[in-house]
């Protein structure tokens, strides 16, 4: 059975912030406003998600990536529907 789009998000997010209740996260809550993520999580953010999905993330989207929620909407705009 694949990850769903959430699991693969959570998954990424943990590799980076590995001290985040998972179980707490609120999708549309900035992440920065629920943990400690800085500038450079970010960045190692947009970088998992990269090499996860295959995507390249331009600087400009990282504002996109600031909630669970909307990066799950961000990558479904940009993923092939076998991927999302």
């Amino acid at each position: 059975m694949s990850l769903s789009l959430q699991q693969r998000v959570i998954k990424v997010l943990m590799t980076v912030a590995p001290d985040i209740d998972q179980q707490a996260l609120l999708p549309d809550v900035n992440l920065r406003d629920q943990t400690d993520f800085d500038s450079m999580d970010t960045l190692n953010f947009a970088i998992g998600l990269k090499r996860e999905f295959g995507l390249d993330i331009p600087d400009a989207d990282f504002k996109r990536l600031g909630s669970v929620g909307s990066c799950m909407a961000y990558l479904a705009e940009r993923l092939p529907p076998a991927d999302k």
